[in-house]
């Protein structure tokens, strides 16, 4: 196995829920409102060390899109995924752009949403994307 290198981002920044690594800047989330299959989660315009899954046609609440799942580099947890292609012309605006499940996700001051995320768990949430 090869040498892991991390980015640091400089700034405040949410970072992988379970190894603690950087994945996105504050300053990068372009929107708080999108929904996950496990509650609320965030748009970013960037995001850094993650590695994608396969690429696949997934139908989302808003249209057709092409996705790739993104995944901790350090510690290979599932994070969210990315736009790669939208069938819609209204959400192109979404291509080249991350989603972070907020569960899976520290933010800045260090929460985790760890509650938010048991009671998904338990289902106790049917919102689905």
């Amino acid at each position: 196995m090869g040498r892991l290198f991390l980015v640091n981002l400089e700034g405040k920044c949410y970072s992988c829920r379970h190894c603690n690594t950087n994945i996105a800047l504050c300053s990068d989330v372009v929107s708080k409102s999108f929904q996950s299959r496990h509650g609320k989660a965030y748009l970013f315009r960037k995001v850094a060390n993650v590695y994608a899954g396969e690429k696949e046609d997934r139908m989302m609440m808003t249209g057709m899109h092409t996705v790739v799942d993104i995944y901790c580099v350090k510690c290979g947890s599932y994070l969210g995924w990315r736009y790669e292609f939208a069938f819609e012309k209204n959400q192109k605006y979404k291509e080249g752009k991350s989603v972070l499940e907020r569960y899976k996700v520290c933010g800045p001051d260090g929460n985790n949403y760890l509650v938010v995320a048991q009671e998904v768990e338990a289902g106790e949430s049917d919102s689905d994307e």
